[in-house]
């Protein structure tokens, strides 16, 4: 008889094999089995509506019938070449028409990957060094984007604070931070150094959003210095509109990464910026010194090819993001009730299609003012969310377009006796 094993069981030989016991990215004391549509069910078979969607890419729900029909049509005719394959430049053509600063495109496997390329890129286009980031901005895992990722000390700008051990000093050397959503620090920074490649921003940072005008200004600043701009798109890219932050903000940077999404759920991300910049990847076209040298063996791999541009097809219907906005709308203004009913003090922060909240009266505008007042309560508040069904971050909500008016109606109730846990606590 199969032998089927207990949640507990897994967790005790995931601690045998990995370290801390996980993958690193979530809570190793869940272990997912199964996801359907907007559902996802643990290995002791609790049902949970799943607001992670691991972590972005399933903006359809799981299993989309027609993204799956998609993947089994391309499995037969191959997983992976290393080699140039139709679906990779079909998906590659759909991010050109639909992003405004690509009119070319590099696959790699991953969006922290595309991030280090992009700083690689610019550098290499530049003739500079410097790069300028914003605490708190999350650009995936090399050296210079866990630099003051999520610094536990306040020190002065613009100094780089490594998040992780095993990074050169010299690193820090070369990276400025400076606050988000303050332009005057950006310009007093460009006015001070002279060899800055690029300035480096999630559109959207983490659930921060930018301030009318403060995008337009890095864009203006820019401009001024002869300085590259890098959109961060791994995240809003195909979220926040179609052609991602580009589009719903109006402005266009120099370079931008793109992942999630785009891979439908399969491990799959780019970077893009014009015809000129993106010659670097052309040994032919600017020599030995001046080629960026890229190469990955699921580059452009045609089974997350097919995943994402089946995606992609079904994000550009009538009335999809309207739909993922009023689901947005609905959770956000959900909260916000139950929780001024009750006379707690919250922020709703970030966007429709990704957001969460925050104990607390302040403005979230940057990294040290986005927190929450007593971070006990908000531990709290998710832990009684998941007991009652919903699964989550403990710093992020992605709704999805599989999100029914039922889930809508479970989730006000998890909801309501989270709001009455802290509430007693």
């Amino acid at each position: 008889m199969l032998k089927i094993n207990t949640q507990s069981e897994w967790v005790a030989r995931a601690n045998e094999v990995l370290p801390a016991g996980g993958f690193g990215n979530f809570d190793p004391g869940i272990i997912i089995a199964r996801g359907e549509g907007s559902r996802v069910w643990d290995e002791d078979g609790n049902e949970y509506i799943d607001y992670l969607i691991g972590s972005g890419p399933m903006l359809l729900g799981h299993g989309h019938p027609e993204v799956m029909e998609a993947v089994l049509e391309q499995l037969p005719k191959g997983m992976t070449f290393f080699a140039n394959n139709a679906k990779g430049i079909e998906l590659a053509e759909a991010i050109v028409d639909a992003v405004p600063c690509c009119e070319q495109v590099r696959f790699v496997a991953s969006g922290g990957e595309a991030d280090m390329y992009a700083i690689r890129l610019a550098r290499a286009y530049t003739g500079r060094t410097k790069i300028l980031k914003f605490e708190g901005g999350y650009h995936g895992m090399s050296a210079e984007a866990q630099m003051s990722l999520a610094p536990s000390r306040e020190v002065n700008f613009p100094q780089a604070v490594p998040d992780s051990a095993g990074i050169p000093d010299s690193v820090a050397e070369q990276m400025l931070i400076a606050p988000f959503n303050d332009l005057d620090a950006v310009a007093n920074l460009l006015a001070e150094h002279d060899d800055i490649a690029a300035i480096m921003v999630e559109p959207l940072q983490r659930i921060v959003p930018p301030l009318p005008g403060y995008l337009q200004g890095l864009r203006d600043l820019c401009d001024t210095h002869n300085v590259l701009l890098i959109f961060d798109e791994i995240v809003t890219g195909f979220r926040l509109a179609y052609g991602g932050a580009q589009e719903k903000y109006g402005v266009t940077p120099d370079i931008c990464t793109l992942g999630k999404i785009i891979g439908g759920g399969f491990p799959l991300a780019a970077l893009g910026a014009s015809a000129e910049i993106m010659k670097h990847f052309d040994k032919a076209q600017v020599g030995a010194e001046g080629w960026l040298m890229q190469l990955g063996t699921l580059s452009g791999n045609p089974v997350a090819s097919a995943a994402g541009l089946k995606t992609m097809e079904v994000l550009r219907r009538d009335g999809v993001y309207d739909q993922l906005r009023k689901t947005g709308a609905a959770l956000q203004q959900m909260q916000a009730d139950a929780l001024t009913n009750a006379g707690i003090p919250h922020r709703i922060c970030g966007d429709e299609t990704l957001f969460d909240l925050y104990f607390t009266n302040a403005a979230c505008r940057d990294y040290r003012s986005a927190k929450h007042d007593d971070p006990m309560r908000n531990a709290h508040y998710n832990q009684t969310l998941r007991a009652n069904g919903i699964f989550k971050a403990p710093g992020k909500l992605y709704p999805s377009l599989a999100v029914t008016d039922a889930d809508l109606d479970q989730t006000r109730d998890a909801v309501e006796k989270a709001v009455q846990a802290i509430r007693a606590a």
